[in-house]
């Protein structure tokens, strides 16, 4: 069976509403002709080569990816370029590319940070930083482990469910320090350093942590941080958002998840 992208994509903004996003972000339809039909489509994180290379190989007739490929404005695609070049890939072998990038960091129930806590088992989770007049929809999550438990074992716990990469995750604060309310937030996440304090979480889970704020949080009462990699605190929501769309399309599309890392990181030398 198929279905005429434009009805993917009316799936994919009702659930990852476009209003959500951030001014700056560059959101929905990059390449691709509404008017064709969709039978398969592919969730990435990264709308990189290697993923490209699977949708083609895959006969995939959309690819969604959290990442935008074009966050800063382009005049031209040419296939000389790197970017340009998956464009020109894309669109010979007859595939859209769509992107779901803050305003599904945002959505409530499949969002990105809905699904980062979910995977860590966390309980009432409620966005950290709500979106005014959207109910359930904001910026990361807070909630509660079933039962508290020490620093140690929360981060091994969730570097087990998280996908595994060359830096692993980074922890700063005292090991057995005792962890009940956690506050997550899928990729760059140090904004909400103050907000998470302020709602009393015991431990802050997000990517890209800068030095001196982490030090600087250190030397002050507040939650501990555990620092994964970007990509790593996004994959979750690959298969809840493949699953939503197929279940919202009554199985009229085919829908799978890029199961390589696209992490840039690929090794690390020295051990911490």
């Amino acid at each position: 069976m198929t279905v005429q992208l434009r009805t993917v994509l009316a799936a994919l903004d009702a659930r990852y509403d476009p209003a959500l996003a951030e001014s700056w972000d560059a959101v929905g339809l990059v390449c691709g002709d509404p008017d064709e039909e969709v039978r398969r489509v592919l969730f990435a994180v990264d709308p990189a080569a290697a993923v490209v290379d699977e949708v083609i190989a895959t006969g995939a007739q959309l690819l969604v990816t959290h990442h935008p490929l074009f966050l800063t404005p382009v005049h031209g695609v040419p296939a000389d370029d790197a970017k340009g070049r998956l464009v020109h890939r894309l669109v010979r072998a007859g595939a859209a590319l769509f992107v779901a990038h803050t305003n599904a960091d945002r959505a409530p129930g499949c969002g990105v940070n809905a699904a980062l806590a979910d995977v860590l088992g966390l309980l009432d989770a409620v966005p950290l930083e709500p979106v005014a007049g959207s109910p359930g929809a904001g910026l990361g999550r807070i909630g509660r482990l079933p039962e508290a438990v020490p620093l140690r074992r929360f981060a091994e716990h969730a570097a087990a469910v998280l996908p595994p990469t060359a830096g692993g995750l980074r922890v700063a604060g005292d090991p057995d320090r005792e962890v009940r309310t956690v506050a997550v937030c899928g990729g760059s996440g140090g904004s909400l350093l103050g907000a998470a304090a302020a709602a009393g979480a015991d431990v802050l889970l997000t990517s890209d942590l800068k030095h001196h704020p982490v030090a600087d949080a250190a030397e002050v009462p507040g939650p501990a941080l555990c620092d994964v990699a970007h990509a790593a605190s996004e994959w979750p929501w690959l298969p809840v958002a493949a699953e939503v769309l197929r279940r919202d399309l009554d199985d009229r599309v085919e829908t799978a998840v890029f199961s390589r890392s696209t992490d840039p990181w690929v090794f690390r030398a020295g051990q911490g």
